[in-house]
C-alpha cells in the first residue's frame, strides 16, 4: 500500500510540474515530463509533445497567454501504467472583438502515463472540457460575439474556442466534455491502457 501511495505521489508531482513549467515557459524542464512518444490533445493544437512545446513557444513569443490551475487528482496505477484525472482550470486572456477578456474553462486533465526507465512519463494528455465562461478584464460592456460562430463550438469550451479561433487557431470541435460519446470513448481507452492494451 505504501508503494502504491508513493507512485501516486510521483505521478501527482509530474502532473504539477507540467502546469508550472509550461506556464513559466521553462521549456527544457517541461520536455522532461513527456515520454519520447508523448502526445498532446488541446483545443488549439494536437500532435506530438515536441510539436505542442514548439507551438507553445511560438504562442508565448506572440503574447498568447494561457495559464493552468490544478485541483484534486484521482490516480489509477496498474504496474508500469497509470491514468490520472486532475481537476483543472484553463485561463486565457485575449482580445475578443476589441475587448480584453479572461476566458475561464474548467474540466479535467486525463493523462495516460507510463513508467519508463524508472520514471513516470506522460504518454498522452487529453483534456476534458466541462464548462467555460468569458468576462471582460476591465469593468464595462462585454464584447459583441458572433452568435453563429459561438454556437458552432461544443458547450464545454465554447467561449475558449471562440477566442482561440479569433486569434487564428484551428479549433478542434469534438473534444471530450462532461458527458457524451467522446468522453465515454476516452474512459474506455483509459481502461484498455491500464489493462495493457
Amino acid at each position: 500500500m505504501e508503494d502504491l501511495m508513493l507512485e501516486r505521489i510521483r505521478i501527482r508531482e509530474l502532473v504539477e510540474n507540467w502546469a508550472v513549467w509550461r506556464d513559466a515557459g521553462d521549456w527544457d524542464r517541461f520536455r522532461t515530463v513527456w515520454a519520447p512518444e508523448g502526445e498532446m490533445m488541446a483545443t488549439w493544437t494536437q500532435g506530438s509533445a515536441e510539436a505542442f512545446i514548439q507551438a507553445s513557444i511560438d504562442g508565448w513569443n506572440r503574447g498568447v497567454s494561457i495559464l493552468h490551475f490544478l485541483g484534486g487528482s484521482s490516480i489509477d496505477v496498474a504496474g508500469d501504467r497509470a491514468v490520472a484525472q486532475t481537476k483543472m482550470t484553463i485561463t486565457q486572456r485575449a482580445d475578443v472583438e476589441g475587448v480584453v477578456c479572461d476566458i475561464v474553462c474548467t474540466g479535467r486533465f486525463y493523462d495516460f502515463l507510463e513508467k519508463q526507465d524508472g520514471e513516470w512519463k506522460m504518454v498522452l494528455r487529453q483534456p476534458i472540457y466541462e464548462a467555460d465562461r468569458l468576462a471582460p478584464v476591465a469593468p464595462g460592456p462585454g464584447p459583441r460575439l458572433d452568435p453563429e460562430l459561438l454556437q458552432g463550438f461544443p458547450s464545454g469550451y465554447r467561449h475558449l474556442a471562440y477566442a482561440q479561433s479569433r486569434i487564428g487557431y484551428p479549433v478542434k470541435k469534438d473534444m471530450p466534455g462532461l458527458t457524451g460519446p467522446e468522453v465515454e470513448s476516452l474512459y474506455e481507452r483509459g481502461s484498455r491502457w491500464l489493462s495493457g492494451s
